[in-house]
């Protein structure tokens, strides 16, 4: 009986130490620092856009009146990632999407000027769209993208439309039509009706060109890059930035705007030094933000990273009651409610989904251990 006890306990032992080296486990261990990073991303999306956009309106209320140096801070803080690339790891790969499969230099080089230029023109869109609209308006706008970014998921990246997609769509667009009937036009940007109709119909183009940028590096890296570094993402992210800042800097001093930023920063309400913060604090921001959204498209896709950042959507409105002093009227509550409904409704999508995953990982499982148990009872 001691021997056999001793041999059960050995057996135990082994065992145990069979399922702490097993398959299982390094999946239950990959899921986890999966979900840590998603954890991060997803904050650096919140946080980068909500304060990015508040410290835009802030430019634009204290004094600020440059359309092109608000354009500019939005891809010009990509320097503050150039050490994080540095103290990366290079990952040299071996494997079919190795070296020799590597994309040509031309390739790549026309891939990132294409996407700085159209990020240069999207840039600008908004800081039009956020200087004639509230901050409240302007963000829940910006709700429409996700919208946008489903139509163009579908066309190039094969994404599934289904009733709670569909529903997360119509009630997005209804939310955007509800704000441009809002009567706080006037109020606090003392925007006329036809510049605040402008600046509704740049927030809208920007948003959808956005959705096309997120869609289109989705697909640069699924088809061309066909990578699993977070290095070249960030690369994406610094070329791409380095590009559409050069294009504005252009724009910039073609237009003259440079020879008034003197002055603008000498009558700025809240000093010069405030003036310079803004603006590094605003760079800053939409560089966090650019991080985090890279993550979520390399991780998952880019419609999920713009559903994290539509999970933002109360955030800035309702800082901008306080902050600004925007009005919240009926409208403007009815149109936030739809968001966020619209908002659920996908999330519930990605719910089930999740859950239909689980079940075939399950079934799959289950069926892998009857065979095992039929091979080991079997004579």
């Amino acid at each position: 009986m001691g021997d056999i006890a001793g041999d059960l306990q050995a057996q135990i032992h082994v065992q145990e130490g069979k399922e702490a080296n097993s398959p299982e486990h390094a999946n239950g261990l990959r899921n986890y620092i999966w979900w840590v990073r998603m954890a991060i991303y997803s904050v650096f999306v919140l946080f980068g856009q909500s304060v990015a956009t508040l410290l835009g309106r802030l430019y634009y209320d204290k004094g600020g009146n440059s359309k092109w140096m608000a354009t500019l801070v939005q891809p010009a803080g990509f320097p503050v990632l150039i050490p994080f690339l540095i103290f990366l790891p290079t990952k040299h790969q071996t494997e079919n999407n190795g070296l020799n499969n590597a994309p040509s230099r031309l390739l790549l080089g026309s891939v990132f000027a294409l996407l700085g230029i159209f990020l240069a023109a999207v840039c600008m869109l908004y800081s039009i769209g956020l200087k004639y609209l509230p901050a409240s308006t302007f963000s829940l706008i910006c709700a429409s993208e996700l919208g946008f970014n489903a139509f163009f998921s579908y066309f190039l990246n094969s994404q599934k439309f289904t009733p709670f997609i569909v529903n997360s769509l119509v009630l997005l667009t209804i939310s955007s039509s509800l704000v441009f009937n809002s009567d706080d036009s006037s109020e606090p940007t003392k925007a006329s009706k036809g510049r605040y109709a402008f600046g509704f119909t740049c927030t809208v183009a920007a948003s959808a060109g956005y959705a096309l940028i997120l869609s289109l590096t989705q697909l640069f890296f699924r088809k061309i890059l066909k990578t699993e570094s977070f290095r070249v993402a960030l690369q994406l992210i610094i070329y791409e930035s380095l590009i559409a800042t050069s294009a504005i800097l252009v724009g910039l001093f073609a237009s003259g705007e440079w020879k008034g930023l003197n002055k603008e920063m000498d009558e700025f309400e809240l000093g010069k030094a405030s003036y310079v913060m803004t603006l590094f604090w605003t760079a800053v921001s939409w560089e966090a933000f650019s991080v985090g959204i890279a993550g979520l498209i390399f991780e998952v896709s880019s419609l999920f990273s713009t559903v994290i950042s539509t999970v933002g959507l109360p955030v800035v409105p309702i800082l901008s009651v306080f902050i600004f002093h925007d009005k919240m009227d009926i409208v403007k509550i009815v149109a936030l409610l739809l968001a966020i409904w619209g908002f659920v409704s996908f999330i519930y999508q990605h719910y089930i989904d999740d859950l239909e995953f689980k079940n075939q990982s399950n079934e799959k499982a289950s069926g892998v251990s009857e065979v095992s148990l039929v091979e080991r009872v079997s004579p």
